[in-house]
Order: structure tokens, then C-alpha cells, then sequence
């Protein structure tokens, strides 16, 4: 894994490996991405790889916020550029967003985050613009250390973000051999991985690229549905409330997909692969968020209702094993308050 790899993979190419961000502007050129508009952050734009801002046309702040109202905002400011995103997974979503709302448009993700979206053709599209697609990036220049590079406590709330990317993609409709390989994988790696987190940023970047492409091919299910409601509804951390929630999905879903379930537990360390034991190990990852409960990230009892309701209308739902109905879902959320 030391000298990375080059995937071809569609329209797209991936290039992982520890210090590829030090090529990205090459890479970024030699895929035709010229006179491109940089979208970023405070935080990436402090140190970002050599020569990517010199070869942008503009360079945008994507400021926090729904991508569908952050990207209608950055429309015009964008104008009809190809796109580079040098961030997590909302900067990365915002340049899909723009990206396509064009004819044509593309973009290219660096990312700074464990994120799956730099993998993904999941995304929101512009507020107000009619007409958009859904776009995966061309080219994806993905450098562990970069990838690695947030604060640990968040930095473990994005990976639990790929751990879930991991653990749906096992069991909707569209589950294969592929993609399950690809998800059992990026599980193992993060549950070797995030305790040392400082000496295996490699595994990590690793986890989140395989995590990202099984569940690019498969589509999301219950965990996200609920949690992007959280998010809307409650205005919480995106990684964070993904890190509160995922142990209890694991334990939701353990009879409804025990297959799938006991083959997560035996990649995160359990040799029997009990279905129900994926939970604890699950449980001791995300706690290293700093968050274990709904209420510690600002969600009240009286807002559980609102979630679950507005959670139904969701197509991951639907792409859950004997989905949950609002009662039950009412109660799991209750439990994580």
C-alpha cells in the first residue's frame, strides 16, 4: 500500500497514496480540468497541495450550510467552470451539485475528510434549478494524510460516517459479492485503524474510498435516512450524529440481516460472527467522536417525533429489510437520546 494505486473505474479515476496531494494539480490539468473554480474551506485553503489555487480561475469558500441552498448560492459565482473541490464531504457535494447543473459540467474531488463522497453520485442539486443530474467526480486525488487531517475527535465522527457507508451497502436491493468485499474491508481497516488512528492514516483513507465505492453502487438505506433527517431537523453535525447512530441501527438490523450482520462482526473482530455483537465493537469506535447521545449534540425529546415522521418519506427506507414502522423508529431514537 506504500506507493498507492491508480484505478480506473468508469468515467472516473482514482489516484490514492500518501503524499499524492503533492500531484494533485498535475493530475487535476492532465484531466482536462483548466481555468477551474476551486471550491474549499478556512481550514483545506490554509495549506492546500502546491500549485491547485494557482491554476484556478476563482477560488470559492463553500460556507456551511444545505448543499442545495450553499450550491443555488454559488451558482452564478461558479459560472459554467469545471469544479475542483478541496474538502469534506458537503464542499465535495456542493461541486457535484454545480457540476451538474450544466451541460457537460464536471468536477474533481481532493478530499480532506474521511467522507464517502468523493465516491458517491449522492448529492442534493441546486434550490431553483431544474434540469440537474446526479454526477459522480471525474477524478479523485485521495491522499490518506489529507484525509486524516481533521481534529481526532472529528476526524472519528467521519469515520464512522464510512463505517456506516460500510454496513448499509451489505444489505439493500442492490447488495453484490462486489461491493460486500469492497464494504468488509473498509471494516476491518477502520476497526484496526481508528484506535491508532495517528501511525494507520493509510488504512483509514483506504476504508473510506472502498466504504464510499460499495455504497456508491448499492445506494443507502435506513442509517442515512434517519440521520440526514437528524441533520435537517435538528441542524447537528452530519459525521457526529452519523457516530450516535450507527450502533444502534447495528442492533436493529441484527435479525432483520443476520447474514449481512454477523459477516460485519467477524471483519470487526468477533471470530463467531454473532450478528449481534457487531454493536459493541461499533459502540467503543464512535464513543472516540466524543459523542455518545443525541441530547450531547442538541436534539430534544420533543423533536423525535418530527424526526421519525419526516424520516418515512425517505427512499432509504424503503431499501431497508422490513423496515422499521414510525413506532419503532421512534423508539430507537429515543434510546439514543
Amino acid at each position: 500500500m506504500s506507493a498507492g494505486f491508480t484505478w480506473r473505474d468508469g468515467e472516473r479515476l482514482i489516484r490514492f497514496g500518501p503524499g499524492v496531494s503533492g500531484e494533485a494539480a498535475r493530475l487535476v490539468e492532465e484531466a482536462g480540468f483548466r481555468g477551474y473554480a476551486l471550491l474549499s474551506t478556512e481550514r483545506a485553503l490554509a495549506r492546500p497541495p502546491p500549485g491547485l489555487g494557482e491554476g484556478a480561475a476563482e477560488v470559492l469558500e463553500v460556507p456551511y450550510g444545505r448543499v442545495d441552498e450553499v450550491s443555488a448560492e454559488l451558482f452564478d459565482a461558479a459560472g459554467g467552470r469545471s469544479l475542483v473541490a478541496l474538502g469534506g464531504g458537503r464542499v465535495i457535494d456542493v461541486a457535484k451539485a454545480l457540476a451538474g447543473s450544466r451541460d457537460g459540467g464536471r468536477c474533481a474531488a481532493i478530499p480532506t475528510t474521511l467522507s464517502g463522497a468523493p465516491m458517491t453520485p449522492f448529492h442534493r442539486t441546486p434550490a431553483g434549478v431544474g434540469g440537474a443530474r446526479r454526477v459522480r467526480p471525474a477524478l479523485v486525488v485521495a491522499d490518506p494524510e489529507l484525509m486524516t487531517s481533521q481534529p481526532p475527535r472529528m476526524m472519528a465522527g467521519s469515520a464512522m460516517n464510512a463505517l456506516a457507508h460500510a454496513m448499509e451497502s451489505l444489505y439493500t436491493p442492490l447488495a453484490n459479492p462486489v461491493s460486500e468485499l469492497a464494504a468488509l474491508r473498509a471494516a476491518s481497516l477502520i476497526a484496526l485503524g481508528l484506535p491508532v488512528a495517528a501511525s494507520r492514516s493509510e488504512d483509514l483513507g483506504l476504508a473510506s474510498i472502498l466504504a464510499g465505492y460499495a455504497v456508491g453502487s448499492t445506494g443507502l438505506a435506513l442509517h442515512h435516512a434517519v440521520c440526514q433527517t437528524i441533520v435537517r431537523v435538528a441542524g447537528t453535525p452530519h459525521a457526529e450524529t452519523n457516530a450516535v447512530m450507527l450502533p444502534h441501527f447495528a442492533r436493529l438490523m441484527a435479525d432483520r440481516a443476520p447474514r449481512e450482520l454477523g459477516a460485519l462482526a467477524r471483519a470487526l473482530g468477533d471470530p463467531a460472527g454473532d450478528p449481534a455483537s457487531a454493536a459493541g465493537p461499533i459502540s467503543e469506535l464512535a464513543a472516540r467522536s466524543g459523542h455518545t447521545r443525541l441530547s450531547t449534540l442538541g436534539v430534544t425529546e420533543e423533536q423525535l417525533p418530527q424526526i421519525a415522521d419526516a424520516a418515512q418519506g425517505h427512499h432509504g427506507i424503503g431499501l431497508t429489510p422490513q423496515p422499521p414502522d414510525r413506532d419503532e423508529l421512534l423508539r430507537v431514537l429515543r434510546d439514543a437520546l
